[in-house]
């Protein structure tokens, strides 16, 4: 059983910035083609970033310019850099595969952005 752990979420001002992270038990992350979603309440999920195997990123449009994507292959992590942060990108943070996401969802991580 693969479990996905998001962390690196919080409370942050418009403009402001975050570092979210992505992790998987067993450290097969490097393995696959690696996403971001994110869910506000009452809303669906949807897709945010990916990258495949080999960094090669692509994003939603109402992020791109302002969200990066990337691996750490000596960390088998999966990051996302957010930048010019506004309270449209409030919700949970989570990561999976991309496109198709194989994987059980993780709990997330919460992004406020706020004044």
């Amino acid at each position: 059983q693969v479990q996905l752990v998001e962390s690196g979420g919080g409370l942050v001002q418009p403009g402001g910035s975050l570092s979210l992270s992505c992790v998987a038990s067993g450290g097969i992350l490097r393995e696959y083609n690696m996403g971001w979603y994110r869910q506000a309440p009452g809303k669906e999920r949807e897709f945010v970033a990916r990258a495949t195997t080999s960094g090669i990123a692509t994003y939603t449009e109402s992020v791109e310019g302002r969200f990066t994507i990337s691996r750490d292959h000596a960390l088998n992590t999966v990051n996302l850099r957010m930048d010019s942060l506004k309270p449209g990108d409030t919700a949970v943070y989570y990561c999976n595969t991309a496109p198709a996401t194989i994987f059980t969802w993780g709990q997330g991580t919460q992004v406020t952005v706020s004044a």
